[in-house]
């Protein structure tokens, strides 16, 4: 079918190829190509039908593995099966129409359920460029058809509710312009919602390299009403995506080119001007991919911009990450604070961060921030003050590996671009103050911990009962600040006591007794006893399922614990009681129930002291002394943590309470600290713009969760976009080292386990971890504790030995390997594994079926 029929609608030739139909009728300069419809597809498929649903049947859009299950069984039926020689033939008169074997063209899918006004589709099947010849072309046809059966593809449709007998895929086939410059423009902004600019981004050679990421565009904004440009900006282009012999390829941008404007104001304007006319013809803001040859303009896409509405748009950008060439990491911290963050969570969480790491950041300069509503710590700024300190970037590096984890091979941390003696000038007096902080309240340690908890149901309590928003307005001074301030001093107190015993303590045994028996005498939850506050929750849920406590016990104990415990807007476990009953209903159906594990290591633990006692026996006392030196600082850890958290329940408290008494429901969760008080002393004004935050929060939301390493400018949109988007690490300043085909990271807890992997990706999902299956996940918190007993193996791509899954699969005895980076990309629902903790190596001994 000619690209411009007609007939050229939805259903026949999908979203992209009515799209373009649309586009070419309409007189808009769309390269010459043609459409193999879906009928085409329909005909190839037609005896594979019965087969397909039958694979399809066992898709649950809850559970991501089934998605891959289906794809395999399906694309391996599409791999065998030949296509009709009437469409070959149809295909192959229809590309010598264009020119024949000489012409180089692209191949698209376009399937019937994308490119539609409110379902952004696109990507979700293959395109191949620069194809030549009657026979590559045909085959790529074929892989079209195949690729609308990918597992991302199943997913997404499984999650839209979209039948799988309700689909086609068309083709479309257009020749290839071979693009001086390419990008993508927009009609309205796609963060802002604002519609007063078209944005026009460009790079040299075609389009890939922008729409994938690979490349940082120039980036410029013309005025709708003046159509003049009021914005260049003019980026480092590093790569480009150019045509070769046998398709494409990414190479450098030359040097001279790299710094070069790409657009003349003429050209922007012009490709403006298109954009208008494509907004016009769909009535909506467009998202348009555009190519130019030789000064000529094509449109090789166009498609409405999704989650884009005139009210209630996003209007703020949460985003640190563009204020300069930083690395930024999600390690550690970042852990407990997994969720985009509201705007009154972000505001406690600054307050909790001037006072419980004091020296991470500089007036003026924060070493963290949020990047798409995430936090991250800012490891750029943290090598800085090290720096100034003479901590050299090598020490530094060795100092946070057990911390942060360890940074891909070849990975530089950029330079914050400050005078050392300014550094200094401004540290000094945070430093004096956290070492005054430390000196003061070491002795009041102990004290504090044991009044915390009463101290905050107490204030809880209080917080109910004020009736007038005045006077909750003056509490937050009066009681609830000093009480945020005190818990995260402590928290300081408590991980700045002693703390290189934590670092040192188990290197120093790992040498004496070798990695096993140092993860055992590292250890050290009694049976029946919650002293490290990990484990506590599992625990107590343990002493609820036997009738020891009751829920109100557990509730008031252990209900602050949990995955979103750092965002306020989320209730904790013990304000839910559906919460405490899955929980349980789980405790009660482990094969291995915690006392049975924590028996267990406490015996691997009298064992490994006997092997001591018996090969030096000498060295058994300061073996001794280090261990104990570790558990007092741990505990203090752990356990000041823990009231950081409680005292989070009482700030969540203190919002419910806000609203409740003015009306304004969870609004107030999107707004910063001094506007919540505001509201509440009469001053409204910062409501009128909850609608725009909350859209840019609940956009963020939308997102998948960002690379563990971030270094540089990152655009979230585009990185969630390219289908080819790494976890691991992402790097703004140029091409990345592949993804390692090992799996490999740090010595969480030391044995070795065969077994089936289980990829799950959120706590919520934890359902599907069978007992004895190796969970493989992104990170852990507090709130997957529950879920460990059931594993026999735990591999995250984020970690570090001091991180929570570390620390509680020592006390468990199950092994452990932390900030693998590439475990979830490499490792697949199925495959059966070897888990090696005291090495930190995962080995996949036979993929899954």
């Amino acid at each position: 079918m000619g690209l411009a029929d007609p007939a050229a609608e939805l259903a026949t030739v999908g979203g992209k190829g009515a799209s373009l139909a649309r586009l070419a009728a309409a007189g808009l300069p769309v390269p010459p190509g043609f459409h193999v419809t879906t009928t085409a597809y329909v005909d190839f498929a037609a005896r594979l039908h019965d087969a397909v649903l039958a694979a399809m049947g066992e898709v649950d859009a809850d559970t991501p593995a089934t998605f891959e299950t289906a794809s395999a069984r399906i694309r391996a039926l599409f791999a065998g099966h030949e296509m009709p020689q009437r469409t070959a033939e149809a295909i192959a008169k229809a590309y010598a129409e264009l020119g024949g074997d000489d012409v180089a063209v692209a191949v698209r899918s376009s399937a019937t359920a994308e490119d539609l006004p409110d379902m952004s589709f696109a990507g979700q099947q293959d395109t191949y460029l620069n194809v030549r010849g009657q026979a590559a072309l045909l085959e790529a046809v074929r892989r079209c058809w195949a690729s609308l059966w990918t597992a991302r593809a199943i997913g997404y449709r499984a999650r839209n509710g979209i039948a799988p007998d309700g689909i086609g895929l068309a083709v479309v086939v257009q020749e290839l312009v071979a693009a001086d410059a390419a990008g993508v423009m927009f009609t309205a902004d796609p963060v802002t919602g604002s519609r007063d600019t078209v944005l026009v981004n460009a790079a040299w050679g075609l389009g890939e390299a922008v729409v994938g990421g690979q490349v940082t565009p120039d980036a410029y904004a013309v005025d709708r009403s003046s159509t003049a440009v009021v914005r260049s900006d003019v980026a480092d282009k590093t790569v480009m995506t150019v045509r070769t012999d046998t398709g494409t390829e990414e190479r450098p941008v030359p040097e001279d080119r790299r710094a070069q404007r790409v657009l003349a104001d003429d050209q922007v304007v012009r490709l403006a001007g298109i954009g208008l006319r494509i907004e016009a013809l769909y009535g909506v803001p467009m998202d348009v991919e555009w190519a130019m040859r030789d000064g000529s303009c094509y449109v090789v896409q166009a498609r409405p911009i999704t989650n884009l509405g005139s009210a209630g748009a996003p209007t703020e950008t949460w985003n640190d990450s563009l204020d300069g060439d930083y690395l930024w990491s999600n390690g550690n911290v970042g852990e407990a604070i997994p969720d985009v963050m509201t705007p009154i969570s972000w505001s406690f969480i600054k307050i909790f961060f001037d006072h419980a790491m004091p020296t991470s950041s500089v007036p003026g300069y924060l070493g963290y921030g949020r990047i798409g509503g995430r936090f991250y710590m800012n490891l750029s700024m943290a090598a800085a003050l090290a720096g100034a300190v003479g901590i050299s970037m090598k020490r530094f590096r060795t100092l946070t590996e057990p911390v942060f984890g360890k940074l891909p091979p070849g990975v530089e941390i950029p330079r914050v671009p400050l005078p050392r003696l300014r550094l200094l000038r401004l540290l000094v007096p945070r430093a004096v103050r956290l070492t005054g902080d430390v000196r003061r309240h070491r002795g009041r340690l102990p004290e504090y911990l044991a009044s915390a908890a009463e101290r905050s149901e107490r204030l809880r309590a209080r917080i109910a009962a004020v009736g007038d928003p005045c006077a909750l307005a003056d509490m937050w001074r009066a009681e609830i600040e000093p009480y945020l301030v005190e818990a995260s001093t402590m928290l300081a107190v408590g991980t700045r006591s002693g703390g290189v015993a934590v670092l040192n303590a188990p290197k120093r045994l790992r040498r004496l007794v070798g990695e096993a028996d140092a993860t055992a005498l590292v250890s050290g939850q009694r049976p029946g006893e919650a002293n490290l506050a990990s484990l506590g929750q599992l625990v107590g849920l343990a002493q609820l399922a036997r009738g020891e406590i009751d829920r109100a016990t557990f509730a008031r104990r252990y209900g602050h614990r949990s995955v979103h415990e750092f965002e306020v807007s989320y209730a904790r476990p013990g304000e839910d009681p559906a919460w405490i009953d899955r929980q349980l209903a789980a405790v009660r159906a482990q094969e291995h129930g915690v006392d049975e594990l924590l028996a267990r290591q406490e015996a691997a633990r009298a064992a490994a002291w006997e092997r001591l006692a018996h090969r030096r026996p000498r060295d058994v006392a300061r073996a001794r002394r280090w261990v104990a030196q570790w558990a007092k600082v741990a505990r203090a850890r752990e356990n000041t943590r823990s009231e950081v958290i409680r005292s989070f329940w009482v700030l969540r408290a203190y919002v419910l309470r806000a609203a409740e008494l003015t009306g304004r429901g969870d609004d107030l969760f999107f707004l910063s600290l001094e506007e919540l008080l505001d509201v509440l002393r009469g001053s409204p004004a910062a409501l009128a713009a909850v609608p725009g935050r909350r859209a840019t929060y609940e956009h963020y939301r939308s997102l998948p969760a960002y690379p563990a390493l971030i270094r540089g400018r990152f655009d979230p949109d585009r990185w969630a976009a390219d289908p080819d988007r790494r976890t691991d690490f992402y790097d703004v300043s140029g091409p990345q080292a592949p993804v390692s085909d090992t799996v490999t990271g740090f010595p969480g807890a030391a044995g070795v386990v065969e077994g089936v992997a289980r990829v799950v990706p959120r706590v919520e999902d934890a359902d599907e971890l069978a007992a004895g299956e190796v969970l493989v996940t992104t990170v852990t918190n507090i709130g997957w504790t529950p879920v460990f007993p059931r594993a026999a193996a735990v591999v995250t791509d984020v970690g570090a030995p001091l991180s929570h899954a570390a620390i509680v699969a020592r006390e468990l005895g199950i092994p452990a390997v932390v900030g693998c980076g590439n475990a979830t990309m490499r490792l697949h629902t199925g495959d059966r594994v070897r888990v090696d903790g005291g090495r930190g190596t995962v080995e996949v001994l036979a993929p899954g079926g």
